[in-house]
């Protein structure tokens, strides 16, 4: 049976005089899934989650939203729906608890159902004893948390959740994503933008975004096995910014044969075929000019890997 699907896009696009944001996109989100959109600032992430709330009217192309037209009835899908900014907008001179009050009346919630809801949002986003502290002075992971638990007030269907972590430190941000699995194990269909790879990772399924075109998309899993052109070798040395610039510079005057070169921290990652068989080019290449490689090994790309070869 074909499951139910919380977001169709077709030929979906938006226009700003002679700049084209998104163009032409395709893309469908199924029931109950946490679906990525994963791209670099200005790619076309914002506009695109604007148009599907029926705030801004596509150019051409068409997008559903949980079975509803939405340039036909947008007014009729917005109360099933949640939507978290990237800025933080709640009141920071309110309490957690005044906060939450404000939005559920904002939601139209009565107060009966607000006295239901607002202890069960409390207690899945882990903030039951910080009820009466000032939004002022919650960290950023707290603040984020209470961003959340006020998009869900009023049990919609369908979050959308624009870079919800931007500026979050680490831990909080593992945190966060695991407020959001436990969204979807009740059944709530998220779609999330990011441009942290360790997010990507944790998505359902997910499309790359560049310049307002789908470059790649389908599970973190079918991405690294059907996109990835190449093997990636991982080297390990002492001056990793010198050895990227030596093999740049071979790479450019066609001493060798290879894709991407990455810097990854104190390692390089270089994208070919079989690139195995270049190691000891790529050893010759970096000793000429006093770069000592340490440990070469092909690895398993990761999603960062295909991400940046990708966007070439």
């Amino acid at each position: 049976m074909m499951q139910k699907l919380a977001i169709r896009a077709t030929g979906l696009m938006k226009q700003f005089g002679d700049f084209t944001a998104v163009a032409g996109i395709d893309f469908e989100v199924r029931r109950g899934e946490i679906f990525g959109l994963l791209g670099p600032n200005g790619s076309g992430k914002t506009t695109t989650i604007r148009m599907m709330l029926g705030l801004m009217k596509p150019t051409q192309g068409s997008v559903e939203v949980l079975g509803e037209r939405v340039s036909q009835s947008p007014e009729k899908i917005r109360p099933r729906l949640g939507y978290m900014s990237q800025k933080f907008s709640l009141y920071n001179d309110l309490t957690v608890l005044e906060n939450l009050r404000f939005y559920g009346r904002a939601y139209g919630l009565d107060r009966p159902t607000l006295q239901e809801r607002i202890p069960d949002v409390l207690a899945l986003a882990g903030l039951e004893q910080i009820g009466n502290v000032r939004t002022r002075d919650l960290s950023g992971g707290w603040r984020q948390r209470l961003a959340l638990s006020a998009t869900i007030l009023h049990n919609p269907e369908l979050l959308f959740l624009d870079e919800p972590t931007a500026g979050v430190d680490p831990v909080s941000r593992r945190a966060f994503w695991s407020l959001l699995y436990a969204l979807s194990g009740i059944g709530i269909t998220m779609f999330v933008t990011t441009h942290y790879m360790d997010e990507a990772e944790r998505c359902h399924r997910l499309a790359f975004i560049q310049r307002g075109r789908l470059i790649a998309s389908g599970t973190p899993g079918e991405i690294k096995r059907d996109v990835m052109k190449g093997q990636v070798l991982e080297i390990t040395l002492d001056d990793a910014s010198l050895g990227v610039k030596v093999l740049r510079s071979a790479r450019e005057e066609r001493r060798l044969p290879v894709g991407e070169i990455a810097l990854y921290g104190s390692m390089i990652h270089v994208v070919a075929p079989e690139v195995g068989k270049l190691r000891e080019s790529i050893d010759s290449l970096l000793r000429a000019e006093g770069v000592t490689p340490g440990r070469m090994v092909v690895i398993e790309p990761s999603l960062e890997d295909v991400f940046i070869a990708s966007m070439h």
